[in-house]
Order: C-alpha cells, then structure tokens, then sequence
C-alpha cells in the first residue's frame, strides 16, 4: 500500500525521492504513527513534502488515496467510544419533519443537555438508529447526527441543518492563507485608504512646495525649507472566524487575509483567528491550537488601533450569550462570548465587523445582537470601502 502512495504523491506532482520514502518507512517500522491514520499523515508530510507549497497538493492527494481507509485517531475521550463512532459513520438521514412535530421538541437548557448526553452515553451498549431517546443517526434524539432536533449535540458526522448547540468531536481547521495574488490588488487598494499620514521625526527632508513658495517671496534668493518626513501611523488588527458555516468563504477571507499581510502602508499589524466567537484565546495558529490570551493582546493595544473582525456571525445563541456555550463539546468557556466581544469594542473602539454572508441572511438573532455592538459590513469591495471609512 505505502509503495503504491508513492507513485501516488509522484503522479500529483509532489517530487518524493526514494531516499525520503525510505526514511517513511523506517519512522513506520519504529511505530512513530501510533496505528494512527492522523499521525501516518503527519509524519508523511514532515518527511516526504519538502516545501510548503506543496503541502495543499499533498492534502488533497493524502485525501484521494485513503479516503476509503477507516480513520482512528489516540486520545479520543473515553466516553466516546471507537464502537459508538463506528454506528455513526453509517449514518440514516431523517427526512425532513412536518414543522409542527419539529416545534413539539422542546429545547433544553445546555447544562441539562450535557447531563443528559454524559448519562446516555454510560448506559447505551449498541447502534441505533431513527429514535428519539439513543445516541442515533437519522432521528429526533438530541444526540447523533443526521437527524432533527432544535437543539442537540451533534457527535461526529457533518452538519446538515447548523442547529446543533455544540459538536462532540475533533474540530479541525486551517489557518487562512496569507500568499494568494489573485484579486487582492483590489482589496490591497481599499485597505490604503486607511492611512494616516503625519510629519514625525526630524526636519531632514526637502520640501520641495514650500521651497519655491519661500525663494518667490524672498525676491529670488533661494531659501531651503525642511520638513519632517511624513509617516503613517495607522495600525491594523484583523480577527478572523475559520471553520464551519465559513469554510465556503476562506477563498474570500484569505484574499483579505493576504492583501493585510502584503501591505506596507501600516506602522503595525496584528493578525489572529477564532471560531464563531472569540472567547479567553485568540489564535496566531488555528491549525496547531497555538494562541495569546485574548486579554493580554488587547492589553498590547491602545485605542487609536483600527480593527477588522471577519465572521458570518451566524451561530448557536448559547455560544454567545452563556458561559459554557462553546460549540467545542470539550471547552468550556468561563465567560459568554458577548462579554468578549464587548471587551473588544470598549478597548478599540473604531471597530467594523465584516460579514461574508448575503446581507438577506442576515438576520439570525446572534447577527443582530453582533451587529447592535458593532457596524457590520458585506465582505465585498463596496462594504470593505465603507469599513474603511467607518473606523478612519
């Protein structure tokens, strides 16, 4: 199998050498992978792709050829057991209910439904399927996937209908790229409109204007005048939601995200990621959970920081308006995410919210409660032109 993925790599355009993928095997043969398919990836990246830019075609040929390969990942918690997860990945889809039946399930409060969730998952001992009271697939219990409820943890699996108030499984996510070319002259442009020019620093530069004006006055002998070099003092911080509902906009947020980093017309610039909410962590690195406590970067920061915060604000009311509302099953955040949200607005307040969404959508009662703290823009040109003049 492992001589058949390197031709695979080699086909896709990733130049392995024999040397590297011997190497592969000497790392397997010490069991470095764990029997673990997320470490094989791991360890075959580090010791088979030797540039990063590669590493997009190495993802989607590691995808291609073991798609098919059951996935076990160590250090799952107990509770979740490989046997429950292998009754999920066979999902039954519930079709669509009558709206009526639908609003006869009652919403829980969260702390009851997580109860509830940790006593159902010690007591049931096999696969089910289409109910309403087991961890299933495919029915109106509010623990599974597949299925219907207003308000339930979804266990594994994809979302279909974003109704679930929190996911017990792995969150994966991918930082933002930052090298993309394509379409940020455009955007590059828009941000520069932020600038702020002022003279500091000493009076060591020619001012050529002002020199003609004072050598006309003063009947044609020449008089030099200097002025001190005029300097931006516009400083940047971009917060950005990855994963989830706005997994279909990363194209457009990492457009954003590289015209930011490509531009040299900010005296500073700060770029950090969340997930639907920013709560005690904001993330230079989403991909490796890496991150600075939210509190000690807005410590960093004074008021005269403009800031850009990128998101569908599209989400469960739990994760913004309760401690513990997190959609991450296995965090629990001390504090709502209002709260940190209102933190941010009263330490910098010229602050826009950019919302990639369709401004028809916009009307989800988290949205409207994001937008009552913040001016919230489209992601397009014409909205990242009025942010700009919002926060100058």
């Amino acid at each position: 199998m492992f001589i058949n993925f390197f031709y695979h790599l080699r086909d896709r355009g990733i130049p392995v050498s024999p040397t590297e993928f011997f190497a592969l095997l000497e790392a397997l043969d010490q069991g470095l992978h764990a029997a673990s398919l997320e470490r094989f990836y791991v360890i075959a990246r580090a010791v088979l792709v030797k540039k990063v830019e590669h590493f997009d075609l190495y993802d989607a040929a590691f995808y291609e050829f073991f798609k098919d390969r059951p996935f076990t990942h160590p250090g799952q918690r107990d509770e979740l057991t490989g046997q429950l997860l292998s009754w999920l990945e066979e999902a039954r889809f519930l079709e669509d209910i009558p709206p009526e039946r639908l609003a006869a399930l009652e919403a829980m409060d969260l702390d009851e439904l997580r109860q509830l969730f940790e006593e159902r998952l010690a007591e049931q001992d096999e696969r089910h399927d289409g109910g309403s009271h087991w961890v299933g697939t495919g029915g109106t219990s509010p623990f599974g996937n597949s299925g219907q409820h207003p308000s339930g943890i979804r266990v594994g699996g994809k979302g279909r209908r974003g109704s679930a108030l929190q996911v017990a499984s792995k969150r994966r996510f991918r930082n933002l790229r930052t090298d993309l070319v394509l379409d940020t002259r455009q955007i590059g442009v828009a941000l520069k409109k932020l600038r702020r020019l002022t003279r500091d620093g000493r009076a060591d530069q020619l001012d050529l204007e002002a020199t003609i004006d004072a050598t006309a006055k003063n009947a044609g002998d020449i008089e030099l005048v200097f002025r001190a070099p005029r300097k931006n003092e516009v400083k940047l911080l971009l917060l950005a939601d990855v994963g989830g509902s706005m997994n279909p906009h990363t194209e457009l947020t990492s457009r954003l995200f590289s015209a930011a980093h490509k531009a040299h017309h900010f005296k500073a610039f700060k770029a950090y990621y969340f997930h639907n909410c920013p709560y005690e962590t904001l993330y230079s690195d989403m991909a490796r959970r890496k991150g600075e406590s939210t509190l000690q970067v807005l410590a960093n920061l004074d008021r005269t920081w403009r800031c850009f915060i990128v998101g569908d604000a599209a989400m469960a009311p739990p994760e913004l308006t309760q401690p513990g509302g997190c959609i991450n099953y296995f965090h629990y955040n001390d504090e709502a995410g209002i709260t940190w949200l209102q933190r941010i607005r009263e330490a910098l307040p010229r602050t826009a919210w950019l919302n990639p969404d369709n401004p028809r959508w916009w009307g989800s009662y988290t949205t409207q409660l994001i937008g009552q703290l913040f001016p919230m823009y489209p992601l397009t040109l014409d909205g990242l032109n009025d942010a700009v003049e919002e926060v100058r």
